[in-house]
């Protein structure tokens, strides 16, 4: 999953190493547990369940492919006793399972394969090959799938190579296949970078998700037509093939346009917005599975809503999408977290408990297990959510999962709205831009209280809009289980806003950091006494694990980021707890994160650089204190700070 792969080893934490973000992790996944448990399902202690798949076939069997090439079947899931069998083996990193018609069907690396037990003894008899493509030997050439349309053909998805960026370095990497049974192939939609996540709604139109990377600033949700292009154009390698069904070419694109995916969409007629944004950091790092619930109302009140996997912050996320003049948006909230590993693959059980399939081995996740399979389990009560956010062309309609108390609820400054985009480039990733504040003129409460009406000044089509009422209240007493939610908006009904931004509203700056200091200072007559150079290695690490200086002591720091990855690097004051309370203070900035470089305003931080890019670097001047002991240096980008540390010795 991605580069989603190392880089998801870059975008998370250990939630166990860092104390309070942890208490603050565990306290919520408290509160959800009230409505939604999660159950683990036992494992034997010989089997490395690394879930690449998840299917229940035709008996209430789960099969589970994994990333160590098997296929495991497991009889009496649900219970406490379940039984493992060893239906196949020897084959290449499967990241997906279905099945149909007695035969489970995956993907792997290089093939399309299909297994069949034709004796009934739960082993497979029959591995046959329906379609193979080229592989290029790079480790990111992962492969996804298969989703069965009604007609029996079958979609797959092919992640990108990586070279220190994305590229399509064999054919059809980056694209959006369907494969018949037969074995014939048509290429559908191209501009994936690592599809992990994707899924047909019951129109049969096909749903992915994308993490951050190059062309990529954020996770996000893309709908995908026949022709379309979802944004990084490596794939547009293979427009010249005669199947191709786009002519759009690399060179087409720019660069650096300066744009948002959205405004380079209305350049370019095959590009596709995303339907989602999911903010990184934020909200998630590294999205996976997508699941609609189909349960009927057996799994909660979200019934026709779609649930969204995070591989690095072990989590489930939620999604009420609506189509307005016939394109696909919607808003995604937080639902679940605090599962035991990286979120990979998520399925329906037949009493409507969802499966959820894990693995973290080297894609690091805040759940610290390298593999898990857990269940999650609605117990019939119902929390207080906003339900569903609807878009108006001046403002949004809120949903509520039970009345409100209007009292509060009318008031316009129980909701705080902010809109801001993400950068459409070749960079890894993007900061947050454009960021702004709106105004709720006035809110509109109905009569049931299970719905408001907020009439907003400020709104901006192609920006994800963050709505928090961290007041609002029940009838009940009850607070919002999840207060914030993240619209993105493409279209509003009628197609004009009529509450368009202002001279009035407030645009966020940047900030001036005067603890990053990038050129010699003046004062230092003689000069610097120290030059060091700091890089980095996979697995969230500095290349140093400590540096030893004199005190009071001028120094010149390199800072060079080797990895695929953003990282910065801040020293801290003395003592573990400093380097703690800054990595949490860090987690804490929020939307303003970005533009601080991640790097909170407080006395425990001396020095720092700013958010290096893959490849790129950074030097500072910096005075040691002259205080010996044992400083930090530590990388503050949300998620890093737990185990991205060197000490920093005073001497």
């Amino acid at each position: 999953m991605k580069h989603i792969f190392r880089i998801l080893l870059a975008l998370v934490f250990f939630a166990g190493l860092q104390c309070n973000w942890a208490q603050s992790q565990s306290e919520l996944a408290k509160k959800e547990a009230k409505f939604y448990k999660i159950v683990d399902v036992p494992i034997p202690e010989d089997v490395l369940l690394e879930v690449g798949g998840l299917a229940l076939n035709d008996k209430n069997q789960l099969g589970v492919s994994t990333r160590r090439g098997e296929v495991w079947l497991i009889d009496k899931p649900y219970g406490k006793k379940p039984i493992y069998k060893r239906y196949a083996s020897g084959l290449h990193e499967p990241l997906g399972l279905n099945f149909k018609g007695n035969s489970f069907y995956l993907a792997q690396r290089g093939e399309l394969t299909r297994l069949e037990d034709k004796d009934g003894d739960d082993k497979a008899d029959v591995y046959k090959t329906i379609y193979s493509w080229p592989l290029s030997g790079n480790y990111h050439d992962y492969s996804y799938g298969p989703k069965f349309k009604k007609n029996g053909n079958m979609l797959v998805t092919l992640n990108l190579s990586w070279i220190g960026h994305g590229a399509s370095l064999s054919k059809w990497r980056g694209w959006l296949l369907e494969i018949t049974p037969e074995g014939e192939m048509i290429p559908i939609a191209t501009g994936l970078r690592s599809p992990s996540g994707f899924e047909l709604n019951a129109e049969e139109e096909v749903f992915y998700t994308e993490n951050q990377g190059d062309w990529v600033g954020s996770g996000r949700m893309t709908h995908l037509e026949k022709g379309d292009f979802a944004g990084n154009p490596e794939g547009l390698v293979w427009t010249g093939e005669p199947s191709s069904p786009l002519k759009l070419k690399m060179e087409d694109i720019e660069k650096e346009s300066g744009l948002s995916l959205y405004e380079y969409s209305k350049k370019v007629p095959e590009m596709k917005a995303p339907a989602i944004w999911f903010p990184h950091t934020i909200l998630g790092i590294s999205t996976s599975d997508i699941l609609y619930d189909t349960t009927g109302g057996k799994f909660g009140p979200f019934e026709g809503q779609m649930f969204i996997g995070d591989q690095g912050h072990s989590k489930v996320m939620r999604v009420f999408m609506e189509k307005v003049n016939g394109v696909y948006q919607g808003a995604a909230f937080n639902f679940v977290e605090g599962f035991s590993s990286g979120i990979l693959r998520m399925i329906w059980g037949s009493d409507a408990s969802m499966f959820v399939g894990m693995t973290s081995r080297g894609w690091a996740s805040t759940g610290k297990a390298q593999f898990g399979l857990q269940r999650l389990v609605w117990n019939g009560k119902t929390p207080f959510e906003i339900k569903t956010m609807k878009a108006k062309a001046d403002g949004f309609e809120l949903e509520f999962t039970k009345p409100v108390d209007k009292s509060i609820a009318s008031k316009p400054e129980t909701y705080q709205i902010t809109s801001f985009n993400y950068q459409y480039h070749f960079k890894y990733g993007s900061p947050i831009v454009d960021q702004q504040k709106g105004l709720i003129k006035k809110v509109e409460v109905s009569e049931d209280g299970l719905t408001a009406r907020l009439f907003i000044d400020g709104m901006r089509l192609g920006f994800i809009h963050q709505l928090k009422a961290a007041n609002l209240k029940a009838t009940s007493g009850e607070m919002l289980l999840h207060d914030t939610g993240y619209y993105t908006l493409n279209e509003v009904p009628g197609g004009q806003l009529k509450s368009p931004p202002t001279e009035k509203m407030a645009t966020m700056k940047g900030v001036l950091q005067p603890k990053r200091t990038n050129e010699m200072p003046l004062t230092w007559v003689n000069g610097v006494e120290k030059k060091l150079v700091i890089g980095t290695i996979p697995g969230l690490k500095y290349d140093v694990s400590e540096v030893v200086v004199e005190s009071n002591q001028k120094i010149e720091l390199t800072f060079n980021n080797n990895d695929d990855m953003l990282h910065n690097l801040v020293i801290t004051q003395i003592g573990k707890e400093s380097v703690d309370k800054v990595g949490n203070m860090a987690l804490e900035l929020g939307l303003d994160g970005a533009d601080l470089n991640y790097v909170p305003e407080t006395d425990l931080v001396l020095s720092h650089t700013g958010i290096v890019a893959p490849g790129a670097q950074e030097k500072i001047y910096f005075q040691t204190p002259r205080k010996p002991g044992e400083y930090w240096i530590v990388c503050t980008f949300p998620g890093h700070a737990a185990s991205m540390r060197a000490k920093l010795i005073v001497k």
